[in-house]
C-alpha cells in the first residue's frame, strides 16, 4: 500500500534526538552484521521530502532476508525503542522487502529484483554512500 507524504506521520528523528543519517548508518550496520552485500545509503534530503535515506543492500535467499529484516529490526527497537512505521514485502516471497522507518526507508532485494528496481540509477543524483565490510 503506497502512503502519500502528507499522510506520513512527522519526522521521529528529532523526537529520538539522533539524526536520520545516524539512523541509517545503524540500519547499515545492522544489515552488514547479517552480511547482507552491496549496501549503500542514499541521502535524499534535498530531492524529496518522502524520507531523509534510502538504505539499499542485497540478500541471498528468503531466509537470509528475514534474518537481515530481523537485524534491522532488533537494532531500531533496542537502541531507539521504535518500530518500522510500515512494512512490505515480508509475506511470501521475500524478493524485496521494505522497512519504512519514516526518516529511513530500508530496502531489502534479492539479486534479480535489485537489478530490475535499480533504485540507484533511479535515484541517480542523491549523493551515496558505500557501506564496506571492514574485514574485506
Amino acid at each position: 500500500m503506497a502512503h502519500s507524504p502528507a499522510s506520513r506521520p512527522p519526522s521521529r528523528a528529532a523526537a529520538r534526538r539522533v539524526t536520520s543519517q545516524r539512523l541509517a548508518r545503524g540500519f547499515a550496520e545492522a544489515a552488514l552484521n547479517k552480511k547482507a552485500t552491496e549496501l549503500v545509503i542514499l541521502d535524499l534530503r534535498k530531492l524529496t521530502n518522502v524520507t531523509d535515506f534510502f538504505v539499499v543492500g542485497t540478500v541471498s535467499t528468503d531466509v537470509h532476508s528475514r534474518a537481515v529484516e530481523d537485524a534491522v529490526k532488533q537494532w531500531a527497537e533496542g537502541q531507539l525503542g521504535e518500530r518500522p512505521w510500515h512494512v512490505e514485502g515480508a509475506e511470501g516471497t521475500r524478493t524485496w522487502v521494505l522497512l519504512d522507518y519514516v526518516d529511513v526507508v530500508v530496502h531489502l532485494f534479492q539479486p534479480q529484483a535489485r537489478a530490475y528496481y535499480s533504485l540507484e540509477r533511479l535515484w541517480g543524483d542523491a549523493p551515496r554512500e558505500d557501506i564496506k565490510d571492514p574485514e574485506e
